[in-house]
């Protein structure tokens, strides 16, 4: 960034005068991967009479891993005013990281070569490691952009819909060489951004407004990875009186964080967390964060899950690094600088490093915890908790590295638990954990984490503290749960974790994954098929190669119910992000339709007795009992 601080003053990009912004969020549905890592070397739009833009200009790497619990601003291109019919987005494996859940802390790595392409049964490397996705968006329903307006694209990459893991059960003691991932993408388009998860924007510093009709600031865009250089348009991130601001590590409110904000340098790197409104066209930010607070902005940087503690010191499993060089990623060298690369070249790699990293803290370590105020310690640390640390990385040649940040800082983030309902008393629900930030219960040393060592916590009674202003459901035990919030300071339990959301699995969304072998099936779907009749059978579904429905770690068996699964579209009015997919495999062509019933007749039209059905997957509430799915996104993959 560029010296002197940044003068309070009107913000926004210029447009053209006939350009509009095209603002592009990226994000997926959670499958069994610690990391996905793969380039996405370009995004384009296509309008009606041809025209294509490229929206992205520079390859930009993304771990789609991450994106489960948010969007990230990908693109805020400037583009020609017009209706844009099509995207492409295109994804090269070259290198690629991808980190599978064995149970372990580390996971295990998937080899280059078996990382497979589904359409040719060949490694996903070399000349062949390009992988174009092309979108039809739904037919009367393009995306317009205007002069001087926002246009939102939401694209979502289905992780567990795009990904065949085997052998289905991996363990500790699975060897590399026997796992495959096979790749047959399923990408999904809404012109309505999802509303469930915060958007994240990440970019370098331009302006600042703090005036009494507008408080905000401007950002060229630098998604994911991308160092401070990078170019992929420019954002407007409105403030209220209630955004937190966390710049350099000392944290502020509103007002005052904003005018914190404009002394710092043009070209600062900064981090927000909010909430796209389509209405008004404009992103507001919850938290910002800016500087040495952004990891990759001054200071060594490790995100994790603390899996054990010891007195000052904190055990990180999976921890995601990135040194305070940057750390940006593009081109070829994701795998070059990932998996913990260590003294690779002298220095410090970025990526995943696959062991335990070794964190300590201390009485000077700033504390914060994501959308709270108050005042937080180093004992506010407590295991199963994800955080974000900043400090000073070290380590002799050849060893593990550790990081100091006795002199540096710890962001605690919101954490998700899942577990089975035991029982309720007072505020206080106990239940069986099933999964503490995403990783097995086997995977955590609680020692420490109570009063005494008899009130340690325990998987099978983890205890979670309940706000009055959250209802508990009446449950039936070994019904699954699921809390987001903060786990309890460490040697404070019970309760093990103070919860800031709860949904019961009554009105959690189920993921639905269901396959066939070729060739496939080319009548899937109990006669006739329609938009108020679309079942497979339990016949069909028993000859399935791989079914199951999850509800967070919870599985279930859609082939159990006799009436086989039934797919119900909701009849009330939603803004969740909503889409149907129609999969082409042979050629990566995917069409999108906005509602069930036009989803349907395309899907009827499609199986005229030659084309197979592949397979199927949706996301939706789901009854166990009925076997009903209501499906607000769903795709389906044909042989054509």
């Amino acid at each position: 960034g560029g010296g002197g601080s940044m003068s309070s003053s009107s913000s926004g990009s210029s447009t053209g005068s006939t350009n509009g912004v095209a603002l592009i969020t990226l994000t997926d549905q959670p499958g069994d991967f610690l990391t996905y890592m793969v380039n996405v070397t370009s995004l384009s739009l296509t309008a009606a009479d041809g025209t294509v833009v490229q929206t992205v200009p520079a390859t930009t790497s993304v771990d789609f891993a991450q994106l489960v619990d948010l969007s990230e601003v990908i693109s805020a291109q400037q583009v020609p005013s017009g209706a844009y019919t099509s995207v492409t987005l295109t994804l090269d494996y070259t290198n690629a990281n991808i980190v599978v859940d064995n149970g372990t802390t580390a996971g295990l790595t998937v080899l280059a070569n078996n990382i497979i392409n589904g359409q040719s049964n060949a490694p996903l490397v070399g000349a062949a490691s390009s992988m174009p996705l092309t979108l039809q968006l739904p037919s009367g329903a393009p995306l317009i952009v205007n002069n001087g307006t926002v246009a939102n694209l939401a694209l979502d990459f289905n992780l567990t819909a795009s990904d065949t893991v085997a052998p289905a059960t991996i363990n500790s003691s699975t060897a590399a060489s026997a796992v495959t991932v096979t790749v047959n993408p399923v990408l999904v388009a809404s012109l309505t951004p999802d509303t469930s998860k915060q958007i994240r924007v990440r970019g370098a510093l331009v302006s600042v407004t703090n005036t009494a009709s507008q408080t905000s600031y401007t950002v060229t865009v630098c998604p994911f990875f991308a160092a401070a250089g990078s170019n992929m348009g420019q954002v407007v991130v409105y403030t209220t009186s209630t955004t937190s601001f966390t710049l350099n590590g000392t944290t502020s409110t509103g007002t005052a964080g904003l005018t914190a904000l404009a002394a710092l340098p043009a070209g600062t790197l900064t981090v927000a967390y909010g909430t796209f409104d389509t209405t008004s066209s404009t992103f507001t930010a919850a938290e910002v964060f800016a500087g040495t607070s952004v990891p990759g902005a001054g200071l060594d940087s490790a995100a994790g899950t603390v899996v054990a503690r010891s007195g000052d010191t904190l055990t990180l499993d999976n921890a995601f690094l990135q040194p305070r060089a940057g750390g940006d990623v593009s081109g070829g060298m994701v795998t070059a600088q990932a998996i913990g690369a260590w003294n690779m070249g002298g220095g410090f790699g970025f990526g995943h490093f696959n062991g335990q990293l070794s964190v300590t803290v201390g009485s000077a370590t700033t504390v914060t915890e994501l959308g709270q105020t108050g005042s937080f310690t180093a004992q506010d640390i407590s295991v199963g908790q994800h955080v974000q640390v900043f400090g000073t990385f070290s380590g002799a040649a050849g060893s593990a590295p550790t990081l100091d940040a006795t002199a540096g800082s710890v962001l605690l983030t919101i954490t998700p638990l899942w577990g089975e309902y035991s029982s309720t008393a007072g505020n206080v629900v106990t239940l069986n954990l099933e999964s503490l930030d995403g990783r097995e219960p086997s995977v955590f040393n609680f020692a420490g984490t109570g009063t005494s060592s008899a009130n340690d916590a325990t998987a099978s009674a983890y205890t979670v503290s309940v706000p009055a202003a959250l209802a508990i459901p009446t449950l039936t035990a070994g019904f699954p749960i699921e809390f987001t919030g903060f786990v309890a300071p460490f040697g404070s339990a019970p309760p093990d974790f103070a919860a800031l959301s709860l949904v019961n699995y009554t009105a959690t969304n189920a993921r639905l994954h269901a396959a066939w072998s070729s060739p496939g099936l080319t009548a899937p779907f109990v006669a006739p098929l329609s938009a108020t009749n679309v079942v497979i059978s339990q016949a069909t579904l028993q000859s399935a190669a791989f079914d199951v429905v999850r509800i967070g770690p919870a599985q279930f068996n859609p082939a159990s119910v006799s009436s086989g699964l039934a797919f119900v579209p909701s009849s009330s009015a939603s803004a969740t992000f909503s889409g149907f997919v129609i999969t082409h495999s042979s050629s990566w062509q995917f069409q999108v339709y906005s509602t069930f019933g036009d989803f349907i007749s395309a899907l009827s039209g499609d199986l005229n007795g030659t084309t197979a059905l592949f397979a199927v997957d949706a996301v939706g509430p789901y009854d166990e009992t009925t076997g009903v799915l209501t499906p607000n996104v769903m795709a389906v993959a044909l042989s054509d």
